[in-house]
């Protein structure tokens, strides 16, 4: 069996479990108050690069460490394992972005407080822009992921992936 044909959806479904298990980690921290609501956390409200960087909503302590983290944590990897390649870089990018996508969703799914059915306008205020029925960022998000894991695995494996 041709193992390499695998590695896409190996890939995929790790950063799915990574989503599913960080979701459930969050529903623990924050309950029903999402967006850090209810958490002893430092808050930016509003601020113009909110709206380039933060998808308009708050900028709060609890999440800039928490995306951090997880930035540190996708790319733990290339410490472990050797050098930085464009093709590495992208397949951590593309996998850290539809973590988050994921996370987010199953955040709603998996939260006794919420459900898939509440993730709308009117229940969750600290997602303000919205694309066909949900979040922009999971419509910018799982495009933009896709795409750069699928540049990542584009023509098989290199020189650079066996480095």
């Amino acid at each position: 069996m041709n193992f390499e044909r695998l590695r896409p959806a190996g890939v995929l479904a790790g950063v799915v479990l990574l989503g599913a298990v960080f979701a459930e980690v969050e529903i623990q921290i924050e309950g029903a108050a999402g967006w850090a609501a209810g958490l002893p956390t430092w808050r930016i409200e509003r601020h113009p690069l909110l709206d380039v960087f933060w998808g308009g909503r708050p900028l709060t302590g609890y999440h800039v460490w928490v995306f951090l983290f997880m930035v540190l944590v996708f790319h733990f990897g290339l410490v472990v394992h050797g050098r930085p390649t464009w093709r590495r870089e992208a397949r951590i990018l593309g996998s850290l972005m539809l973590f988050w996508i994921i996370e987010d969703a199953l955040w709603f799914a998996l939260n006794p407080a919420f459900g898939l059915g509440r993730l709308k306008p009117a229940f969750v205020p600290w997602h303000i822009h919205w694309l066909w029925g949900v979040p922009t960022d999971y419509v910018t998000f799982s495009a933009g992921g896709g795409a750069l894991l699928w540049l990542s695995f584009r023509g098989g494996r290199s020189k650079e992936d066996t480095a």
